[in-house]
């Protein structure tokens, strides 16, 4: 098959939902309708698995939520799709910030109950800053929820997006009867026993005013139906593919996840028009899928994806060119030639080994620890992706060692995790005094877990009181040096060895600003990438 026409093939988003809206069972389901899996919850031989199948992880099977964005790849359509599940939890935002520079649009879903809620505006403004087109996903419309128009207002208002239903609901709860789409005229009958596999129930009527719609809603439902597409088509604009493609006009759909409703009308309509993949930004030019030359980059890395093989694997997005399997690449930042003998793509937890892949795919590489998040490999050009940066983390803790005997193995561990994107590390000196900087809370509790039962090692955390953690920049560097040493306490380095200003207040910041003019502090780490 020819260059194009697997470029053409590929759909890569990511799926994007504050917790507990049904993001993780969503995704679940496109591997159904899409075959990679034949029963809902399976595992081999088709045993049933309590967990979900993109959530490998023994903490989050515990917790029930998504902690690690997970990739799966399926065909449908005719097409290639690509899904990164990313963690909804507040506390893992900065992985989902992240996973969406390596995807070329979103499936965004909501809560009927709930509506919008404050994790979904913050995801949403990333998108909005990518300009990243968006598909709406109502969920569980079999449970009594908020009136659909009230949700499209509420949509609207808080995402700063223009939205245009494209299937509409026949109720809610318990009297939830099914949607009409849109686009083609057609009814899916809602069947509430149909959790786990995959059923169509899709009814032709020869428009709103055919009779056989009253015989099969009723004719109070019916007639309701008719109202409210009247009042749709007068109050929303027409759906513009080219407007959604600016990511100026989200379609929306509704249904039940977990009773597999509504999936497959999104799904079509994500396959024929989704984009295909988009152009990325480097630090020399704009590279396009288009270019014959291989190059992509590293936006994930997750170590012992497989706890009885300890491996460690970084997450590439091929932005270009054709990946071959035992060829020689060019790691820029180390500058030296790597080949990789196992690149695999993921269906969840299992992989298989690929000779090639194309740009949009989405491709893990075995690594032994030369890969940090945010590096480019090319076939030799000298260009680094930009757009994936660290952000200033919320809260501090200083790493207590229990068990002095396991330092070797608590030392690999928080360098291996927080080379992740897990967390963040700085080192403060004398004492080689270990600093984590996260989110939120709970990603000290995943790092105490994985480095208890991935390396061996158990520590506590001892709060500090930081304001933000700053990158240091400049020109004079013997202001530079002038800082740190009346600064020292306050001072530590990340793992690029670049230096970073614990900020005790905003107060000391901005004091910190005047007095050391030809400093610059930053807020995240992608001056690094602009230097």
């Amino acid at each position: 098959m020819k260059f194009t026409e697997e470029i053409e093939k590929r759909k890569t988003f990511a799926i994007i939902s504050h917790p507990d809206a049904g993001k993780t069972t969503l995704t679940e389901k496109f591997l159904l309708f899409g075959g990679a899996i034949q029963v809902a919850g399976a595992v081999k031989n088709n045993k049933i698995k309590k967990t979900a199948a993109s959530d490998f992880m023994e903490i989050e099977k515990q917790r029930g939520i998504s902690v690690a964005t997970s990739v799966m790849t399926f065909p449908y359509n005719q097409k290639i799709v690509n899904i990164l599940d990313t963690p909804g939890h507040k506390d893992f935002a900065e992985d989902t910030y992240r996973t969406l520079t390596a995807v070329d649009s979103v499936i965004l879903v909501i809560d009927c109950v709930k509506g919008v809620e404050a994790q979904t505006e913050r995801l949403m403004e990333v998108c909005r800053m990518r300009d990243t087109p968006v598909i709406i996903f109502i969920n569980k419309m079999d449970r009594p929820g908020r009136d659909a128009f009230d949700l499209l207002d509420e949509l609207e208002e808080k995402l700063d997006i223009k939205v245009r239903p494209l299937s509409w609901p026949i109720n809610m709860g318990k009297e939830f009867k099914g949607v009409y789409k849109l686009y083609d005229g057609t009814l899916n009958l809602f069947d509430a026993e149909n959790k786990s596999k995959v059923a169509e129930n899709i009814v032709p009527i020869t428009g709103l005013e055919d009779s056989k719609l009253d015989d099969l809603v009723g004719e109070t439902d019916a007639n309701e139906l008719r109202e409210n597409v009247e009042l749709i088509d007068g109050v929303y604009e027409t759906f513009e593919k080219e407007e959604y493609l600016k990511g100026k006009l989200a379609p929306v759909f509704f249904g039940s996840a977990l009773n597999n409703f509504g999936i497959k009308e999104m799904l079509d309509t994500f396959t024929e028009i989704a984009p295909n993949p988009q152009p990325v930004e480097t630090d020399k030019r704009e590279v396009t899928a288009s270019d014959e030359k291989f190059s992509g980059f590293i936006f994930k890395i997750h170590a012992n994806i497989d706890p009885n093989h300890r491996d460690r694997i970084a997450f590439l997005r091929i932005v270009s060119g054709k990946f071959k399997r035992n060829t020689f690449y060019k790691h820029v930042r180390l500058d030296k030639k790597l080949k990789f003998a196992n690149p695999a793509s993921f269906m969840a937890q299992s992989k298989e080994i690929i000779e090639e892949a194309f740009p949009g795919d989405v491709i893990g590489l075995y690594d032994t620890g030369n890969f940090k998040i945010g590096d480019t490999l090319t076939e030799g050009e000298e260009m680094m992706f930009k757009g994936i940066p660290s952000f200033s983390p919320e809260m501090f803790k200083e790493v207590v060692n229990k068990d002095p005997m396991k330092t070797k193995q608590l030392e690999k561990g928080l360098q291996q995790l927080t080379e992740e994107g897990v967390a963040q590390l700085f080192t403060k000196q004398p004492g080689n005094i270990k600093i984590i900087g996260t989110v939120g809370n709970l990603q000290f509790e995943v790092i105490q877990y994985r480095l208890k039962n991935e390396y061996g090692a158990t520590c506590d955390f001892k709060s500090l009181n930081y304001h933000l953690a700053c990158w240091i920049t400049t020109k004079n560097e013997e202001q530079l040096n002038q800082f740190v040493k009346v600064k020292g306490s306050d001072v530590g380095y990340d793992k690029d060895g670049n230096p970073v200003f614990l900020a005790p207040s905003a107060w000391m910041l901005e004091k910190a600003r005047e007095n050391y003019a030809d400093l610059e502090f930053h807020t995240t780490s992608e001056f690094k990438v602009q230097l």
